[in-house]
């Protein structure tokens, strides 16, 4: 009888092979997808692109938006801050110093003087003081309010120890301070901020605008002698013209206009305002919006302010969205003999109350 072992024979296993899934089958161990896709053997497969959605496109163009609006802000800030030439301090002093306009009204005084800018080739320009203020308004904007008056340069007032004359000898005798001083007591209203136009730089704004759209009637002018003489000829046509700096400002200049004798300082003040609303126009047009940057380092150098950069900043913010209101002008009632015996233009007291009762309500 065999005797019996102390192991057990071991147990027979058969061994399977998984099949190869469809895309795994391929010469070499390579890949079906790989075969398919071209890629080498071993190397990783490439990143799928990722599809181009409504959704990105929005958002590209949201942050192209956002960084065209921050680089012309930084540019208007730098602008600002690089700009010396700030209002006098005795015109500072005057001031009132209210807000800037994005939540409470303000009164602001913007005044344009006839001084030209040293080498014009215009005769008889003046390019050393004293010099008159050439245009007068004045604009009240913020809490939802918004009311523009112009005061025609003739208008004859009391300033404050210098007897009666027109009120913008105001501007030759003492300059802003007591241009402040004159209107404030004119009207009997506070003025906070004040804005003086630099014309020596009122043209490269226009031009960094790319020019103006303006609408209004025939214009034929000869400032200061006209182009055969040193100065600027200008000829508009009836209807809307687009025109440059050199135009505009001479546009703003215009007193005796050819095309009609008639014309006094109040169409003057008109034209001049409409300006003003084709240069805002721009500035919120496509075209403005593809040269906001040039324009943002524009607008400080054209101006003279009591307010700094981030300040002006707010101002120009409140005046977008608040300065849409047309412009009053102060009509004359007749005219006024100076004691010097020269003639200005005599507003009653009816027409000053009225359009002052507008201009704050």
């Amino acid at each position: 009888m065999p005797e019996p072992t102390d192991t057990a024979a071991p147990p027979d296993y058969k061994l399977y092979r998984a099949r190869p899934r469809l895309l795994q089958r391929g010469r070499d161990g390579e890949s079906l997808l790989d075969e398919l896709r071209g890629t080498p053997p071993g190397a990783e497969p490439p990143k799928r692109r990722r599809r181009i959605t409504v959704g990105r496109v929005v958002l590209w163009l949201a942050l192209a938006v956002a960084g065209w609006l921050a680089l012309s802000l930084v540019l208007f800030l730098i602008s600002a801050t690089l700009q010396q030439d700030a209002v006098p301090d005795s015109a500072q002093a005057r001031l009132a110093g209210g807000g800037v306009g994005l939540t409470s009204p303000q009164t602001t005084l913007v005044l344009g003087s006839d001084r030209r800018t040293p080498g014009t080739k215009e005769p008889g320009a003046d390019v050393a003081g004293p010099s008159r203020s050439d245009s007068i308004l004045l604009l009240r904007f913020g809490g939802g309010h918004s009311t523009k008056l112009s005061i025609p340069r003739d208008t004859v007032v009391d300033i404050p120890g210098h007897g009666r004359n027109k009120i913008n000898a105001a501007y030759a005798i003492g300059g802003p301070a007591l241009t402040i001083q004159t209107i404030e007591q004119y009207l009997g209203i506070d003025v906070d901020h004040l804005f003086l136009v630099n014309f020596a730089n009122f043209p490269d704004l226009i031009d960094a605008m790319g020019g103006v759209d303006y609408t209004g009637g025939c214009v034929v002018s000869r400032i200061n002698g006209g182009y055969k003489n040193g100065g600027v000829t200008l000829r508009l046509k009836k209807g809307t013209t687009h025109i440059d700096g050199k135009q505009a400002l001479a546009l703003a200049r215009t007193r005796h206009n050819e095309c009609n004798p008639r014309e006094d300082d109040r169409t003057r003040a008109r034209r001049q305002q409409k300006i003003l609303s084709a240069m805002k126009s721009r500035v919120f047009s496509l075209g403005g919006f593809v040269r906001l940057p040039l324009i943002s380092w524009n607008v400080p150098k054209s101006v003279q302010t009591d307010m700094g950069g981030p300040k002006l900043l707010g101002y120009a913010l409140g005046l977008a969205f608040n300065g849409n209101a047309t412009t009053r002008v102060l009509k004359p009632s007749g005219f006024e003999t100076l004691p010097d015996g020269g003639a200005g233009l005599d507003v009653s007291d009816a027409e000053k109350q009225a359009e002052v009762r507008r201009f704050l309500r």
